[in-house]
């Protein structure tokens, strides 16, 4: 790991195998809710250079362990951040930094057959 206190955009990639342009989506606020998408992702200078801690790296390692698995996408960005900001049991272990996916999988799944039945539905009209 490099002895520096903070990182840049481009360190940060290499280190996590993360695309940058992710990590700015990622950090970007939605024009929607004029939120950022996920909080807490980046420590921005004046000049809005993304500079990035131990604690935004970690906050990026979970989302990656979240959003990913394997070289596939498999679960939205809302999701993630529901479970990243979740005070409430989730599945991360703090001293390993592994998920539970067998909840997000649940989550998932509900949410494919909730798809499939409003589908059904459209076609049945």
């Amino acid at each position: 790991m490099i002895n520096k206190k903070y990182l840049n955009i481009s360190e940060v990639s290499k280190l996590l195998q993360i695309e940058e342009h992710k990590i700015r989506y990622w950090d970007s606020v939605d024009p929607k809710t004029n939120k950022y998408r996920i909080e807490g992702i980046s420590t921005k200078s004046k000049g809005g250079t993304r500079y990035f801690n131990m604690e935004n790296i970690k906050k990026l390692q979970k989302l990656k362990k979240i959003l990913y698995k394997g070289d596939s996408q498999n679960y939205s960005i809302k999701l993630a951040e529901k479970i990243l900001n979740s005070k409430i049991k989730s599945g991360i272990k703090e001293d390993k930094t592994t998920i539970d996916y067998q909840y997000i999988n649940n989550v998932e799944n509900i949410k494919q057959i909730l798809d499939k039945m409003r589908l059904l539905l459209k076609n049945k009209n």
